[in-house]
């Protein structure tokens, strides 16, 4: 029986991707130092004899926990803060060293584990990469359009430093890597404080509080279910044919946050209001993931629609 770390196993695509593992059989190592996670998420999964939660900054060296992750045969690294909100405590820009070491000195940490270990590793870069881009879709040969000094080139940088890093180590150490660019994901787990556009609109709507939507909501963005972005991340890292590759995973619809809005005001039968405010700074406009590489490797295409993905999210919401 094969066994995974997942570094920043108890955050929201982390522990549903705990979950996941451990269906198909899988033991499984999660590592997340609880910053941006939350222990709840994999409450249920800590019952599983065959799963086991380190509370571990990976930023710091493994040799503290490395006796227990001997035998891992695959390393993911989802471990980052990742919402791009100032006023969510969770968010990049409240945790902006933390987020870069995650992106550096932690993927450095993994990678030098995955090197000892010879096992495969997955690094979940973002579609952040590519800034405010000037053209849409976003395929994987595009260089992006990022402000290196901007509020989030916290991220953004981080995500591009780690992809080059990991790159590095194929270069130079043959390990085998494959890099993922994760483009906007939602569904259940979500953090009602995370900041993230889905989880403010579905709890704003479902209190009956008003709609906040930055800018004038022409801005356009692309939402994968979790379910569906959970099963790409496995297909590229137990799928042959993804050594030394790079990956877009989302959903090609595209929507404009308004439209958002408005499609979940209905959903929810909410009475909000919406209403308009600034737009953050550096914002990116467009935000579309070309998925042809996934298609043609992996036979990957996202199969949840946006409402029935949001009925479900909601749904969840709801519970808490």
């Amino acid at each position: 029986m094969h066994k995974a770390l997942v570094a920043g196993g108890a955050g929201f695509i982390g522990s549903h991707l705990c979950k996941s593992l451990l269906e198909d059989g899988y033991k499984v190592v999660c590592v997340d130092n609880l910053i941006t996670g939350d222990k709840k998420n994999i409450e249920a999964l800590l019952v599983n004899a065959k799963f086991k939660f380190i509370e571990h900054d990976i930023t710091k060296p493994v040799s503290s926990i490395k006796h227990k992750v001997s035998s891992i045969k695959y390393i993911f690294h989802l471990a980052s803060p990742a919402s791009p909100n100032k006023k969510s405590k969770r968010s990049y820009i409240n945790y902006p060293v933390e987020t870069l070491l995650a992106n550096s000195a932690g993927t450095y940490n993994l990678l030098e584990l995955s090197k000892k270990l010879n096992a495969k590793f997955l690094y979940t870069s973002s579609s952040e990469i590519y800034g405010d881009p000037k053209v849409s879709p976003q395929n994987e040969e595009y260089f992006g359009n990022v402000n290196p000094n901007g509020i989030r080139s916290v991220y953004d940088e981080g995500k591009r430093f780690g992809e080059s890093l990991t790159f590095t180590y194929v270069r130079k150490h043959n390990v085998n890597v494959r890099i993922v660019r994760i483009f906007n994901t939602y569904g259940p787990n979500m953090q009602i404080d995370d900041g993230r556009v889905v989880s403010n609109f579905v709890n704003q709507a479902i209190y009956d509080k008003p709609i906040t939507v930055y800018g004038n909501g022409s801005q356009t963005r692309s939402f994968c279910y979790i379910d569906d972005m959970v099963e790409g991340l496995k297909l590229v890292m137990f799928s042959s044919g993804t050594r030394g590759e790079v990956i877009n995973l989302g959903n090609s619809y595209e929507i404009t946050i308004l439209e958002l809005a408005k499609l979940i005001k209905r959903i929810t039968n909410s009475s909000s209001q919406i209403i308009f405010e600034d737009l953050p700074e550096e914002d990116p406009k467009s935000r579309k993931p070309d998925i042809k590489k996934a298609k043609r490797l992996l036979n990957w295409n996202p199969k949840t629609k946006l409402e029935k993905g949001l009925r479900k999210t909601i749904e969840y919401f709801k519970t808490i």
